[in-house]
């Protein structure tokens, strides 16, 4: 059987393509979605505390790496193969750079479940993935704009660096790193019955909403797009590979090569949209949500993760 919460998810798609009335009210979801990333954050860093010393610089150069590589390889196959426009192909280049918050949630808790070992830094990757393809692209976006219009590239890292780095998702995460870093498992008890204990919980309801949100921007299929619906379906498996062979080479434990094989596999439907709509304003985002969140999403949460899984358990046999 696979974890509880994938079958909140189940729920809340069935609850969607028969048209119930079932929602969770906006103010609820974002409630979740802070509580989830602050969750996340402070877990990792009460994993990290008192490990400082034992940090591989060299593995996170290398996750960091990763994420500049992935979108600028999937970003000719996007303009050539899909066929987008190029602002589009930038757009989804930046989503499937970055990652996702929901299934690094969902892969957290089967590696619990399977009492996979993971390496104290695992959390850190949700946050050194997310942010390299949205500023890559963003910057690519900015010098074809200045090489098209025949001027310079003016620098501009800067801002495009302040758009990443103070997006809610990122502020959350690296805040509740620190604070779980400084305060530990002793200095968290406090706050351990309700955030800790409760994170199946909150992941749950999390992913009945993200089931009902799937349900929205998949149906009606959008049979003109058939090109980019199969890319979503089929990248994951792909991308994956990277996660994995990165793992394999960095000789990490079977938990945190899961953990990066789905993050790779993933893509962005929080931190990226909202950046991209930010800078890029005529792009059109519902094409990168139909891939990300109505594609890829239930792809990796329902059928990718179990097999990145059981790729892994045979690679380490």
């Amino acid at each position: 059987m696979p974890d509880i919460v994938i079958a909140f998810f189940a729920l809340g798609l069935i609850a969607g393509l028969i048209k119930s009335d079932l929602k969770v009210p906006k103010a609820t979801y974002e409630t979740l979605s802070i509580l989830l990333m602050l969750t996340l954050g402070l877990k990792g860093g009460m994993a990290l505390h008192g490990e400082t010393a034992n940090l591989a610089i060299s593995e996170l150069l290398a996750v960091i790496a990763l994420g500049f590589i992935t979108p600028l390889s999937l970003y000719p196959l996007l303009r050539k193969l899909i066929k987008l426009p190029q602002k589009e192909a930038i757009s989804i280049a930046a989503h499937y750079g970055s990652v996702s918050a929901g299934t690094f949630a969902v892969v957290m808790a089967m590696v619990d479940k399977s009492q996979w070992p993971l390496r104290p830094e695992t959390t850190l990757y949700l946050v050194l993935l997310e942010l390299p393809a949205i500023i890559i692209m963003l910057w690519l976006h900015r010098y074809l704009q200045a090489k098209t219009a025949g001027n310079e590239v003016h620098s501009s890292a800067v801002s495009i660096l302040h758009e990443a780095l103070t997006s809610r998702g990122v502020v959350l995460l690296c805040g509740g790193v620190a604070i779980g870093w400084m305060y530990g498992t002793t200095g968290m008890a406090p706050l351990t019955p309700m955030l800790l204990a409760g994170f199946k919980t909150l992941l749950a309801l999390f992913l009945l909403e993200m089931g009902i949100s799937t349900a929205k921007v998949c149906f009606p299929i959008p049979y003109k797009q058939w090109r980019l619906l199969i890319f979503a379906a089929v990248i994951p498996f792909v991308l994956a590979w990277a996660g994995i062979g990165l793992g394999m080479a960095l000789d990490l434990p079977s938990g945190s090569i899961l953990v990066l094989a789905a993050l790779s596999a993933s893509a962005s439907y929080i931190a990226a949209p909202a950046a991209i709509k930010a800078a890029i304003p005529d792009a059109n985002i519902g094409l990168a949500m139909l891939a990300s969140l109505g594609i890829t999403f239930p792809v990796n949460v329902l059928i990718g993760l179990p097999i990145y899984q059981l790729w892994i358990e045979q690679l380490m046999m």
